[in-house]
Parts: structure tokens; sequence; C-alpha cells
């Protein structure tokens, strides 16, 4: 089944956008996002909320967030809930870092600062 659905896209990407009957039907997009999110990189989110687990999340600005999630889209855009930040600062004159954290309630998370999601 899942190879059928595959067929169809890729034929809709060989053919472009000038034949009609080439589109998957709404059923099928569907099976096949289904399938994605259970399978595919977007399954460790789909986990995450599903059973209400904490997340760690890597952000590009050098900091991590521990978390819970509490949805999701495919751009790795992310309501999270009970938010850990945490970061280092480096301290005067080239000494040692800092660590920092703290703690945020609600938070929307965009997708583009995402670099790493990991289950904890």
């Amino acid at each position: 089944m899942m190879l059928y659905l595959w067929r169809i896209v890729a034929t809709f990407q060989d053919h472009g956008c000038h034949n009609t009957n080439i589109y998957p039907s709404e059923y099928e997009v569907s099976l096949l996002e289904a399938h994605e999110l259970s399978t595919g990189p977007l399954s460790i989110l789909m986990t995450a909320t599903r059973t209400h687990t904490q997340v760690l999340i890597s952000c590009r600005n050098n900091r991590k967030l521990l978390a819970r999630v509490k949805a999701f889209d495919r751009h790795c855009n992310m309501v999270l809930e009970n938010v850990k930040e945490m970061w280092t600062e480096k301290g005067k004159a080239g000494g040692k870092g800092v660590n920092k954290d703290r703690f945020i309630s609600k938070m929307f998370l965009r997708g583009d600062s995402v670099i790493l999601v990991l289950l904890s």
C-alpha cells in the first residue's frame, strides 16, 4: 500500500501539474502523512506528544530546552510546556563559564531555530 502511495507521489513529481488525474486523493495523502508521522523523523515529536515525555531541544542560539511538546507541525514549529532553558555565559576576563537556566511555563518555538531533538 505504501509503495503504491510513493509511486503516486513520484509520478506526480515526474509529470508536473499538467495532468489532473495523477493527483493523489485526499485519502491517499492522509495515509502517506500518517505513515511519515509514525516512521519518519517527526515520529520523535509524535511520540513525545502522545506520551507526554520530555524532550531535549538544541537550538541555534546555543541554548538547550528541556520541555514537554504540546503540539508541532511539519516545519518543527512547537508549542512547549514546562520549559527549562539552559545556557552558559562566559565569565569576566576569560574565566570559567557560568551555567544559567530559567523556567518558562508556555512557549512557541519556531522550527528554523531547532538543530536537534532528543527524547529524554
